[in-house]
Parts: structure tokens; C-alpha cells; sequence
């Protein structure tokens, strides 16, 4: 903000406030507790300062010109501003209130986030959540959301952020598309197995291949980037997809592909703007992830 470009004094701001609500100097100085003609002063000096005439007289006294109604309406504002900043400085605000964006993947956004929201909006009514499900990292320094979950460590400097934990994945089937492939006990007895990709750079098939499969691209007929559309394809039977452990092992209709297998394990990080330190609503949603993503499912 320009600090330059604000000409006034915010005390007759308040001054001019006062006496529009309260309909004469006469009664606005009895309600700042001073006398008449300094609160005249205030509010003139006011209008020599904006170079408008804020108020005329009227058969019932002070009566607000065009330019003064157009402006009331943002020294109303500052008006509200301060008395809740009061109120906070001495304790007597406990209301937590706002808009609070989070990104997640899209995976999280569907099965993990929903029913920890519904305990927040419980906990903070004040609060109205915007949910940004994408499996694309969100910027926070362009505000693109207040706070992401991430499955990696940002490096901006101005944010902030706080590790969760592992969150271990596994590979899932439906129990009829495994029967197809016979008995299964080792990663080469899915080298004919059809796997569910990704995308068509197989960084999926990269990432098996590097923990003992021999697979290729044909092993992937289908793929798709949404995780949901993923899930829902392995779930159809369609061939063997991952999820993360808390999803799939509550999935009934699939079960894990090789159990014994070491499961891919990544970190969950909660990042947010360095807003998090002035701003009452994204600290209250952040420390309440935080928290809750803490849990051991």
C-alpha cells in the first residue's frame, strides 16, 4: 500500500463518521466525549483536506451532500475496522472469521480433507472453506490458496511450512482382475499384468521398474492424470493402480497387489504464506491440519 497517497487525518475521519450517525455536531461531540466547536473544526478541516463539502443543513439539521454519501460508506468501514481492532488488543474478540483457501491433490481433496472440514466448520463457523482439488502445486506467493499440502519440502523462503509425516502407498486390484494372472509373487509375475498410468512419460512405470519390475509400455493400456479417474479405472478392474494406504486398505473392492512389497513412501508437508503469522483465520485452519493430518490413521 501506498502510505503516501492516504492525505487525511484519520481522527476527523472519525469525527465526520460520528456526527453522520448521530445527526448533529451538538450530539456527535456528546458521543467522543469533547466539546462542539473542536469537533466542528475536525470535521471542516476534514473537508479542506479532501477539497469536498461533506455535510449541508438541512430543515433536520446536518444533512450528508452526494460527495459525503459516497464516502461514508468507507469511513463506516474504518470505523468497524478499528472497533474490532480494539477489541482484539484487549481480549475481548473470539471470533475467528474469513475465507480460507486450501490446495490439495486431488486424492486428498476427495477422500482425506472432507470429513476433517466438517469437524473445522464445527469448530470455527466463522470460517468458509474454498477446497482447490489439483495434483499441480498451487503458488502461495501469487495467493493462488492460503495453504497446500504438498507431498515435498518448498524451498521459497517466505513460506511456511510444517512436516506431517509419511504418507505410504501401495498397490491395489480387484480381486477378479487378479485371478486372470494366476498365482503372484514376485514383481516378474505381473510382467503381462496390465498397469493403470498416469500419463504417457510412464514416470509411473519409471518409478515400478526401479523397485524390481520389467515392465513397458504396453503394460499400460490405460491412463489418465486425474488421480480420482485412476482409482475409479483400478476399482473397474481395468488393471493394477496405487493409492495411498488409509484409501485403498479401505476399499473393499480391491485388495493389495504383492502385500510383502515395500510400500512407496513419500512426506506430506503443510505450507502456507508468511501470512500465517498476521492472519487469525489461516493460523486457526493451518494448526488444525496440522494437528489432524498428524494423527496415525
Amino acid at each position: 500500500m501506498d502510505w503516501r497517497s492516504v492525505r487525511f487525518d484519520w481522527n476527523r475521519a472519525r469525527a465526520f463518521l460520528v456526527t453522520a450517525e448521530e445527526g448533529s455536531l451538538s450530539a456527535a461531540a456528546r458521543a467522543l466525549g469533547m466539546t462542539q466547536p473542536t469537533l466542528g473544526r475536525q470535521v471542516t478541516a476534514l473537508e479542506a483536506e479532501l477539497g469536498v463539502a461533506l455535510f449541508e443543513r438541512g430543515g433536520r439539521g446536518l444533512e450528508l451532500t452526494p460527495s459525503g454519501l459516497e464516502l461514508i460508506q468507507y469511513v463506516r468501514a474504518m470505523g468497524d475496522a478499528a472497533s474490532n481492532l480494539s477489541l482484539v488488543a484487549t481480549g475481548r474478540s473470539e471470533t475467528v472469521a474469513g475465507n480460507v483457501s486450501i490446495s490439495a491433490t486431488e486424492a486428498m481433496a476427495t477422500y482425506t480433507l472432507p470429513p476433517l472440514i466438517k469437524k473445522l466448520r464445527m469448530l470455527e463457523p466463522g470460517i468458509t472453506i474454498e477446497l482447490i482439488a489439483t495434483n499441480s502445486t498451487s503458488d502461495l506467493k501469487r495467493r493462488e490458496a492460503d495453504i497446500a499440502i504438498r507431498a515435498f519440502r518448498p524451498t521459497q523462503p517466505d513460506l511456511i511450512a510444517k512436516k506431517l509425516g509419511a504418507s505410504p502407498a501401495h498397490l491395489y486390484a480387484t480381486p477378479a482382475y487378479l485371478e486372470t494372472l494366476g498365482s503372484i509373487a514376485t514383481p516378474a509375475d505381473l510382467a503381462d499384468a496390465c498397469f493403470i498410468g498416469f500419463d504417457q512419460n510412464h514416470q509411473f512405470m519409471t518409478l515400478l521398474n526401479e523397485r524390481g519390475f520389467s515392465l513397458t509400455p504396453a503394460n499400460f493400456p490405460v491412463c489418465s492424470e486425474s488421480h480420482i479417474v485412476h482409482w475409479q479405472l483400478v476399482k473397474a478392474g481395468l488393471g493394477i493402480g496405487v493409492m495411498v494406504e488409509e484409501v485403498g486398505d479401505a476399499e473393499t473392492s480391491v485388495e493389495r497387489v504383492l502385500p510383502e512389497l515395500e510400500p512407496y513412501t513419500g512426506t506430506l508437508w503443510l505450507v502456507a504464506h508468511r501470512e500465517l503469522r498476521t492472519s487469525r483465520r489461516v493460523r486457526a485452519v493451518f494448526d488444525f491440519l496440522a494437528e489432524e493430518l498428524s494423527k496415525p490413521s
